[in-house]
Parts: C-alpha cells; sequence; structure tokens
C-alpha cells in the first residue's frame, strides 16, 4: 500500500496541520515542512484543538501522527522575529507550556483511543515528546530523535523528562538529555524507545495496518488500559511539568539561550527549531 491508495476523507485542514478519516482512523499530520514541522503558535494551537476533538469524537476510534516531508517535527520554532535583548522571554515561555505543550501531551496520554506515532524523519525536543507521549511507535529507517536543549543553553520540557525515562530509563534519558545526541531508529528499537522500524516501501502500509487493528478492538478496553499505566507509570506528570516550567523560565532569559536566539534571527540559518 502507498500513499494514495486509501480513501482518507478530509476532515479539517489549517495551513499548518492536515486532519483526515477512514474507517474510524484519524491521521493527523503536522505540516508545516518549510520549517521541518517546527511548532509555532498555530500549529501548538491547532494540534491542541484537533487532538482534544480525536478524543470526544465517537467516529475516531484510533489516531496516527505523523509529519509532512522529511520530518516528524524539529521541535518549537524559536526564531521569535521581533524579540530582543530587552523582552523577557519567560513570561511566554511559562505561558506556552502551561497553555499548548504540556496540554498536547497530557491530551495525548489521557486521549481513551490507541495513538499511533508514525515517525516519518527527525523528532526534535518537543516533537520527540510528542512522540513518546502516544501508545505505539513505529519509525520509518530515516527517522531520528533527540532532545537539543542543552545545546542552545535550555532544559527538557512538555513532559521529556518523564516521558524518556519511562522509555529508556535514566542512564539514557540522562545521556540524551546532557550531550544532546542523535538516536537513529536502529538504536531507538534497542533502547524500546519505538515499537518497530520499518522501510520506508512499507512504512504506510505498517502504520495503516496497525492503526486498523487497533482501531476494530475493544477501543473500551484500550481506554482503561491507557488510564491504568497512567496511574501506575506516569502519577507525577505534573510534578515533572511544574519543576520543568521552572527550569525552562529561569534559563530562556540567560545568556546562552540569547545567543541562540540572535543565531537562528540571522539571515540563512539553517535552523530554528529545538
Amino acid at each position: 500500500m502507498v500513499d494514495g491508495m486509501v480513501d482518507w476523507t478530509v476532515k479539517d485542514q489549517t495551513d499548518v496541520l492536515e486532519s483526515a478519516g477512514h474507517e474510524g482512523v484519524l491521521r493527523l499530520t503536522l505540516s508545516r515542512p518549510q520549517s521541518l514541522n517546527a511548532f509555532d503558535d498555530r500549529l501548538q494551537s491547532d494540534l491542541l484543538v484537533a487532538i482534544r476533538r480525536a478524543g470526544s469524537d465517537p467516529d475516531v476510534r484510533s489516531v496516527i501522527m505523523t509529519g509532512r516531508g522529511r520530518a516528524f517535527s524539529s521541535g518549537a520554532d524559536i526564531a521569535m522575529e521581533g524579540i530582543t535583548d530587552a523582552t523577557r522571554l519567560a513570561p511566554r515561555t511559562e505561558s506556552e507550556l502551561r497553555q499548548f505543550y504540556n496540554p498536547i501531551i497530557r491530551a495525548l496520554r489521557e486521549m481513551p483511543k490507541p495513538v499511533v506515532a508514525a515517525v516519518n524523519g527527525p523528532a526534535v525536543g518537543v516533537g520527540c515528546s510528542v512522540v513518546l507521549a502516544c501508545d505505539h511507535v513505529i519509525a520509518a529507517r530515516a527517522a531520528s530523535f533527540s532532545l537539543a536543549f542543552s545545546r542552545v543553553g535550555l532544559t527538557l520540557d512538555a513532559g521529556a523528562s518523564l516521558l524518556v525515562g519511562a522509555r529508556i530509563g535514566l542512564t539514557r534519558a540522562t545521556r540524551m538529555a546532557l550531550l544532546a545526541e542523535t538516536v537513529d531508529a536502529e538504536t531507538a528499537l534497542s533502547w524500546g524507545m519505538v515499537d518497530a522500524v520499518v522501510d520506508d516501501d512499507l512504512f504506510t502500509d505498517q502504520v495503516e495496518r496497525i492503526a486498523t487493528q487497533l482501531s476494530n478492538g475493544p477501543t473500551a478496553a484500550y481506554a482503561a488500559t491507557k488510564a491504568s499505566l497512567n496511574a501506575a507509570l506516569l502519577p507525577h506528570l505534573d510534578a515533572a511539568f511544574e519543576a520543568e516550567i521552572v527550569g525552562q523560565t529561569a534559563l530562556v532569559d540567560g545568556p546562552d539561550f540569547r545567543r541562540a536566539v540572535k543565531r537562528f534571527q540571522q539571515p540563512g540559518s539553517k535552523s530554528s527549531s529545538v
């Protein structure tokens, strides 16, 4: 099966997010390919609305999360046009975490339906957090995972401090966070970060097969199972959110991140996200 063979019905489409359904499966596609699907104000807002709608829509029985183009998501867009040395970034950062990023992660974990992350390329920063908040992760060979926060003088956020460790353990999570290493798909599989790595020509078919299998399954039982796993393994998610907010708001007005923002604002900068 290849893209276009399934009759996906467009449910909604914005400038930055595509939503399409087929036989109980909803596919949400991050669609800012020119920025490698970096999260800006519009994408974070639209995605939160779409996830919440999916959770309450009786016609949706499973969800696919993926990215348009060659990346899943390069993380949060930090080019921040109009930001000057005098601009205080802490209030904006705290607002975004409380209003959008953290609620996105919580909505994915609390959605009473299984969510499949189809990681078609790099998943960086908050993009990695979104992937690990999903229930089943399928990675293409080109997929990779990175917590790049330390490269720009920041700490983990969007639940990464808990979600990454829950998947791969403290030692590997610390290595990813402090060294900002990029983890390729095969390594992610061996670490337990992803459930499967699939060749490109089979990727779409495998994602849709798993999502359809889940859609046809006992969704009430899946919901109860997710709730039990959250209670057993992620009971401190709110505490992690709060600790991340304290750390991040203390760092965004610091010199290391200020220098990173200036660098990304320069004409010709190859990356403006983390």
